[in-house]
């Protein structure tokens, strides 16, 4: 991590079920450093403390708040106490824990009220009304729910492909060869079967390698493949059954709404839940700017809305080994 000791900066970290990132912000919001490991989702991933060790490992002086955005926190007792308890040495400055969907909503809207749907490997909505009433609809984790999300595409799309192998879903056959390409299968019936068992038996995380098979999925039904195309329509009728709760709940039929998570990048199903829930509002910063807005007023700067575009510019350009950290298209 590259940056001058002792420079004033914030610290924001975003830890998810695929990747977690560090971010250190100066206060004239430029980006000074990033850190990226892998996931830190304690729900299953059993190292997720040691990811988190070593990105704060060997952080310069100067930090003056930090603001950790953990998934689950909040929503297991237990769960939310063991994150605590792992960053409860973080005494050098001022710090707080929030869920990682909170600070992606407040990054989306700047800090303002909105409905901020997540899909990534998992689904959710974070809500706040103008009043400031929050609200939290999906994120039960695959083996409750995250419908829509990219796990849940990609075990819709494994079993179409198995279904149409052994000849339950006849009309789903179109999708086995070029589905098979994608995952680097034989799309040879015969020789699916077994080379399929052993991609399976070779994972190693089954969760986040399921729902890597979704980016496929989006680009089949892009070029029109029909069983492709069921499943991301089923997977936005989903995701907008969270918008659509959320609104209600809040009796807020017009709340704007807006996205967050690699789902998202696929255009099909970016399209497809635009139509079913209206024009989403562009997300003014990514997460980790969510993280890095609070983290600035918990340090007692003024992040006003100068402050804030000149951090989503910075963002836009910064480089870490994912790309950009904002753009995803509307």
């Amino acid at each position: 991590m590259r940056h001058d000791s002792g420079t004033p900066c914030v610290l924001a970290l975003d830890g998810g079920g695929s990747k977690t990132l560090v971010l250190l912000v100066g206060r004239d919001a430029a980006v000074l450093a990033v850190r990226q490991a892998g996931g830190s989702n304690p729900f299953d991933r059993p190292d997720w403390r040691a990811v988190v060790a070593g990105l704060l490992a060997g952080l310069p002086d100067g930090i003056e708040a930090a603001v950790f955005g953990m998934a689950g926190y909040g929503e297991s007792p237990a769960i939310s106490a063991q994150q605590e308890a792992a960053l409860s040495d973080w005494g050098r400055c001022p710090h707080a824990v929030r869920n990682d969907v909170d600070i992606a909503s407040t990054g989306a809207f700047g800090g303002g009220s909105g409905i901020l749907l997540l899909a990534g490997t998992g689904s959710m909505v974070w809500a706040a009304d103008p009043a400031g009433r929050g609200l939290r609809v999906g994120g039960w984790g695959h083996l409750f729910g995250d419908e829509g999300s990219a796990f849940w595409i990609g075990r819709e799309a494994l079993g179409t492909l198995t279904r149409a192998l052994d000849g339950r879903e006849p009309d789903a056959l179109s999708f086995v060869a070029p589905f098979c390409r994608f995952m680097g299968l034989p799309d040879d019936p015969a020789a699916t079967a077994p080379a399929l068992l052993d991609w399976y038996g070779g994972l190693s995380h089954p969760r986040s390698d399921v729902a890597a098979l979704a980016r496929g999925v989006d680009a089949l039904a892009a070029a029109g493949n029909a069983p492709a195309r069921r499943i991301i329509e089923l997977a936005a009728a989903h995701l907008t059954r969270h918008v659509g709760a959320a609104r209600r709940i809040l009796a807020q039929p017009a709340l704007p709404w807006s996205h967050a998570g690699g789902l998202f990048q696929g255009d099909y199903l970016r399209r497809t839940v635009t139509a079913l829930c209206g024009a989403p509002v562009p997300p003014v910063l990514p997460p980790i700017g969510g993280a890095a807005l609070l983290a600035a007023r918990q340090a007692g700067w003024n992040p006003d809305s100068c402050w804030i575009a000149r951090l989503a510019a910075n963002l836009a350009g910064a480089e870490h080994p994912a790309g950009p950290l904002i753009g995803i298209p509307t």
